[in-house]
């Protein structure tokens, strides 16, 4: 048995997921979720819509590395719905990234979702706090 379906039968519901729009993205923030660092993170509500993906509160999600390797479980215990411009210090700070900055954070997201083609300053945006249940 892999370590991915032993994980996959202990949390049943849980969804498989790399975090980022690459490999070597997916890598840092795995490695960011794993140590406790990064403890929220965003999408766009457009981008769930045509998804029909969305987080759930309780909900389980094994975290993949940039090669698809399992690096830990995390379960989401808030979700709020808010707009680009309205992301405050403490929810970029949550998300782990660059050096916490709210601007860091401006910056980084509004090239994602540029590339996502979802941009706008008043997009909403789900935003997922959670925490590790176990580590790989």
């Amino acid at each position: 048995m892999t370590i991915k379906s032993d994980l996959i039968n202990r949390y049943p519901t849980a969804v498989c997921c790399a975090f980022g729009d690459s490999p070597e993205l997916a890598d840092q923030l795995a490695s960011l979720i794993a140590s406790g660092k990064k403890t929220g993170s965003c999408g766009s509500l457009a981008g769930c819509v045509e998804d029909n993906e969305y987080p759930l509160i309780g909900g389980y999600r094994i975290v993949e590395n940039g090669a698809g390797e399992p690096v830990c479980v995390i379960r989401t215990t808030r979700l709020q719905l808010v707009r680009f411009s309205e992301v405050t210090e403490e929810l970029a700070r949550k998300e782990g990234e660059g050096d916490l900055s709210l601007r860091y954070w401006r910056a980084e997201h509004e090239r994602f979702f540029r590339q996502e083609g979802t941009f706008s300053n008043e997009m909403e945006l789900i935003f997922e706090e959670f925490y590790v249940v176990e580590k790989v």
